[in-house]
């Protein structure tokens, strides 16, 4: 689905207003989930969480922190709930036995990389993970999830979107006030420039990290070229952006809802555009997952990669991190 209109912006207006109540509701039901106390794996347990619906650069804040502890020498696991799946696990992700339509599109990022592992009661996730000698868990989401206690827990944010109207569903994109996400957090990332002042949401005193999307190698070759952009991702603006930063033209551009299933219908009407206009066929890794397989040798992946402004200061929070690893017996 596409989030409503109201979602962004200021959080005045009548349908926000009406639907305040709900919110109110809404939020009260997530304290009380979160009051519980959760499992306490004996690994280390880090959390890439957001406080709104939809995307915020999660998945690729896990991956960066997953080859920072392989760097380190330390096996670590990713664990989601598998957004758009049908299995509730827990479950290893087999590229060979899974498609998006089981475990959902980010799952297969992830385990291109790294074991990966789905599952609706993130405990249990993890101790599944643990059986099969994780040395860390790295979870994608789950911030509002109280089975798994976390060693480290960061609130990711998009500069672009922040935190739309500031209002908590139905009102607005927050699953959580601001000020409740963030108390359980021991920093904040801000990807991209801050431009709706979600930075001074934040409570005084919580470390916030700066860092920036940039092309994938593969983009090199695009430089200079006419591209058709599509995509169905959070933010597609943050897509576009990326193939502008990378010198690329973007002779057009088809933005579709998060996580939108194409079907054989989509891309034959996608590359007929994109003939039309002698322009390269381009997406995301998390769409390409979903794109009929048929089709996939048509389509050009452009991937995006972090870059920290100060890489040290996410070391840094790794460090004890990497201490509570156990020790080989």
């Amino acid at each position: 689905m596409r989030a409503p209109e109201f979602w962004s912006g200021g959080g005045g207006g009548l349908v926000p207003m009406l639907l305040s109540p709900f919110s109110a509701l809404y939020a009260a039901a997530t304290a009380r989930r979160m009051a519980r106390p959760g499992w306490q794996a004996p690994v280390p347990v880090i959390c890439c969480g957001n406080a709104t619906a939809g995307g915020a650069g999660k998945t690729t804040v896990a991956l960066d922190l997953g080859r920072r502890l392989g760097n380190r020498g330390i096996g670590a696991h990713f664990l989601l709930r598998g957004y758009g799946g049908r299995i509730k696990g827990p479950a290893r992700v087999d590229h060979v036995l899974h498609d998006s339509t089981a475990v959902g599109d980010e799952a297969l990022l992830l385990a291109a990389e790294r074991p990966t592992w789905v599952a609706a009661d993130r405990a249990a996730g993890a101790r599944a993970a643990i059986a099969a000698n994780a040395q860390a868990i790295v979870m994608d989401d789950g911030l509002q999830n109280p089975t798994l206690a976390k060693d480290l827990s960061l609130l990711v944010i998009d500069g672009v979107s922040g935190f739309g109207n500031g209002r908590v569903i139905p009102a607005g994109p927050l699953r959580e006030p601001v000020w409740a996400a963030a108390s359980r957090c021991n920093a904040a990332i801000m990807i991209g420039e801050d431009e709706t002042g979600a930075l001074a949401q934040l409570p005084p005193g919580l470390p916030v990290l700066h860092a920036r999307l940039k092309p994938g190698p593969e983009a090199e070759l695009l430089a200079g070229q006419p591209v058709f952009a599509f995509c169905g991702i959070a933010n597609p603006r943050k897509f576009f952006s990326t193939l502008q930063e990378a010198g690329a033209f973007v002779a057009g551009r088809q933005a579709y809802a998060d996580h939108y299933p194409f079907d054989e219908g989509d891309l034959r009407e996608l590359l007929a555009e994109a003939d039309a206009l002698r322009a390269t066929p381009v997406t995301t890794r998390k769409d390409f997952v979903r794109i009929p397989p048929a089709f996939r040798n048509r389509v050009t992946v452009v991937t995006v990669l972090l870059e920290w402004v100060e890489p040290a200061a996410i070391e840094g929070l790794l460090d004890p991190v990497a201490a509570r690893v156990p020790v080989p017996a």
